[in-house]
């Protein structure tokens, strides 16, 4: 991966950060480029979910389930308070997993996006 990519993705966790040299390193330059942009704009960041997890405490339960397009247990930490505050305990302290996930998720739509591009 070259160094202007390396630039773009600085803000990454080591493991996130493996798992995306891993995925693009068979690219070439311009469409690693491509990839970074498109990327950097749609993965969740470990302390958005983690300031929303805590805003569940004090309000509205369930917002980081919806920023990882959890829509399901989004309503559900909603009505019920974070699961009676345990989900959002367990939420508070797996929030790198559940930022990590969703971002794995949207590093392969990335890639389909692009592979659309190309037909």
């Amino acid at each position: 991966m070259n160094s202007t990519v390396m630039m773009m993705l600085s803000n990454l966790e080591i493991q996130e950060s493996m798992f995306i040299q891993n995925l693009i390193k068979d690219m070439d330059e311009e469409k690693q480029k491509n990839f970074a942009m498109i990327y950097q704009n749609r993965r969740r960041d470990t302390t958005l979910i983690l300031v929303t997890t805590i805003i569940g405490f004090f309000g509205f339960a369930g917002i980081q389930r919806f920023l990882t397009d959890q829509i399901g247990m989004g309503i559900l930490y909603f009505f019920t308070g974070g699961l009676c505050f345990i989900g959002t305990i367990v939420d508070l302290v797996n929030h790198k997993s559940l930022a990590f996930e969703y971002n794995q998720k949207v590093a392969f739509e990335t890639l389909e996006v692009m592979k659309g591009w190309r037909n």
